[in-house]
């Protein structure tokens, strides 16, 4: 039996990497996607492949650092499809360089869309989950949320921990029915190696990234577990690193 066909399931950070990876995935699953971003021609030609290919998908530009516009989403999975299964706050950004280069206005940007995202993003569903008395909210965090990564990644570190904090809180706080999961990759292919502006951060992240990477469809290989798992168990946390990584 197949527990994701025809689960609703919301994707921010939809237009590209594990976003996109897992919308694929779970399409091919059968589940009925909502997908999120602000590039919003990435978006349609994405439920466009999604639609050729037998699914179902809706396209829905959103910035998640503002609230105003993810509840915007949620209104249009419920009603499009009348119900909220699965949020995975997947929207992120990883701007690197170390503390003294102060770059002031990239960690502003990364609480803004690391931190406020996932929990506008849990502002959003969590009135529907709890009157559904069920729902899944998924929280993408990294290993950099387990391990603070210096000399260059400090701030999106602290974002990573906190995501893993209100998570956890998240799931001591959730009604009845509503389960949580967090998941922390390594290295994963995807744009967010791209977001450095400090040529020496940058260089190193490619490098990193080059000789460690894995495809961004093992973290939907690992969202979907998560996702299929019976009612009565709650996968809370789920680690995945390239096997060569040591960080």
């Amino acid at each position: 039996m197949n527990a994701i066909q025809n689960k609703v399931v919301i994707i921010t950070g939809a237009s590209s990497g594990l976003g996109e990876a897992t919308a694929r995935h779970l399409a091919a699953r059968g589940a009925r996607l909502v997908l999120a971003a602000r590039r919003t021609e990435r978006l349609q030609a994405l439920v466009a492949d999604i639609e050729r290919a037998g699914g179902q998908a809706i396209a829905v530009a959103t910035d998640v650092t503002d609230a105003a516009q993810v509840q915007a989403l949620a209104q249009q999975a419920l009603a499009r499809f009348g119900r909220i299964d699965v949020l995975i706050n997947n929207a992120g950004i990883m701007p690197l360089a170390p503390l003294a280069k102060l770059k002031v206005d990239e960690w502003s940007r990364m609480i803004d869309v690391n931190i406020k995202g996932v929990l506008h993003g849990v502002a959003a569903v969590l009135p529907t989950m709890t009157e559904q008395k069920s729902g899944h909210i998924i929280n993408m965090a990294s290993v950099a949320g387990l391990k603070v990564f210096t000399p260059i990644g400090s701030v999106y570190s602290a974002t990573k921990f906190a995501v893993r904090a209100l998570s956890e809180g998240l799931r001591a706080e959730a009604p009845q029915g509503v389960r949580t999961t967090i998941v922390s990759p390594g290295a994963v292919e995807s744009e967010l190696q791209l977001g450095s502006t400090d040529p020496d951060a940058a260089a190193g992240v490619k490098a990193f990234y080059q000789a460690n990477q894995i495809p961004a469809d093992s973290v939907a290989r690992a969202i979907a577990y998560a996702i299929e798992q019976p009612a009565e168990v709650d996968v809370n946390e789920i680690v995945l690193r390239p096997t060569v990584q040591d960080f």
